[in-house]
């Protein structure tokens, strides 16, 4: 599952240039992430020897500041792990801690992901993911890399929505402190919707609600089969700048908008067809199962529908818009008889950016019932 980078990755050619910028991290050993202020505490082996690597027992409900920082800059990485389950009656970890930022003393989040999939680790199930702007690499190293610019301050809340407390959480925050930015330089967001069954002939909505200028960059899908034979006929669908009735950009089909074809069809030694999973820098399906992890039980099936997990970077080709944008999938499959109307568990991950002021997202990660976050 390697991956070859572009020459011009995440611009170079820029690492050739002086700049004033000034280097800062926060985690665990910096909460703060003062000047000089690391690595000060001491462990057993004595002062600053790794004395403070991760927070320690979160209880259940609480909510956690991983960041406040003050001033113009931009986040420039994101790394966390975590365990992804707490005990045999604490599973949906990935699920159950919400992600939140906050950005020029906003009062409602810019971001509002669970954690997994905001890392394209959907159904509580982690997998091995090597994008560009989202990495996960063995086991649980979550690596996010969207550049995440404020102009005066950032906010960064972990929210504990797990049933259990939450033992070890490592994290850091790699960023710079600038003198100003632009005033049109746009702001992150990314938002989490689910519907535990999509409505018959109706679009599955993966974002709407968006007013102002901005560019949207990215998708992540994790779909649980609920009918069998082949889901992904459905075409993604934008609706840009007053857009009603229909698009103005749309794919040709789900699997086609993730960078695959043909069904993603593999053949088994044994002539059997399977999908074959991939993950690449700005596409990628890198997670198929029909079981999940942490289920194991010798008193009931811990076989599940078959659960998928997608993501497509919008980054050589941002879909733009200038006032509002509304983007849909549609839940059409295909069986002997052709094309039909399918019902399915979508969950799903909008990534853009955005001028501010941004509306307040329609559905709440916090608001939503461990029930409705749940994997099958």
């Amino acid at each position: 599952m390697g991956m070859t980078m572009p020459n011009n990755a995440n611009g170079l050619e820029a690492l050739t240039r002086t700049t004033t910028d000034r280097t800062r991290c926060v985690n665990a050993e910096n909460p703060q992430g003062g000047k000089g202020r690391a690595a000060m505490t001491a462990s057993q082996l004595g002062p600053s020897r790794k004395g403070t690597p991760c927070l320690k027992n979160i209880d259940s409900g609480q909510d956690v500041v991983l960041a406040d920082l003050s001033g113009a800059g931009e986040i420039r990485h994101i790394w966390m792990t975590v365990t992804d389950a707490t005990s045999p009656t604490g599973p949906n970890v990935l699920r159950n801690l919400i992600l939140e930022c906050y950005w020029d003393g906003e009062q409602t989040p810019s971001v509002s992901v669970p954690l997994g999939d905001f890392f394209c680790c959907g159904h509580a199930q982690a997998c091995r993911v090597e994008s560009v702007p989202v990495a996960v690499y063995p086991r649980r190293g979550f690596n996010c890399f969207w550049p995440m610019p404020f102009h005066n301050g950032a906010r960064i809340v972990l929210r504990n929505r797990h049933n259990e407390p939450i033992e070890a959480f490592f994290y850091q925050i790699d960023y710079v402190e600038k003198d100003e930015l632009p005033e049109d330089v746009m702001t992150f967001h990314a938002q989490w919707r689910r519907q535990r069954v999509t409505e018959l002939g109706q679009d599955y909505v993966i974002l709407d609600g968006v007013h102002g200028r901005g560019s949207y960059v990215g998708t992540y899908l994790a779909l649980t089969a609920l009918e069998s034979r082949w889901w992904g006929e459905g075409e993604v669908k934008v609706y840009l700048d007053g857009d009603k009735d229909y698009p103005t950009w749309c794919s040709t089909g789900s699997e086609d908008y993730f960078g695959g074809a043909w069904s993603f069809a593999g053949q088994d030694p044994d002539g059997r067809m399977h999908e074959a999973t991939y993950s690449g820098a700005y596409m990628g399906f890198p997670f198929h199962s029909r079981q999940l992890d942490n289920r194991e039980s010798q008193y009931w099936d811990a076989d599940t529908p078959v659960t998928r997990g997608f993501y497509r970077w919008h980054i050589p080709d941002p879909i733009i818009f200038a006032s509002d944008i509304k983007v849909t999938l549609q839940q059409i499959g295909v069986d002997e008889q052709g094309y039909f109307e399918r019902q399915d568990d979508l969950a799903s991950v909008a990534y853009w950016y955005q001028q501010e002021p941004h509306q307040p997202f329609p559905q709440k990660v916090l608001e939503t019932g461990e029930r409705d976050r749940r994997p099958r």
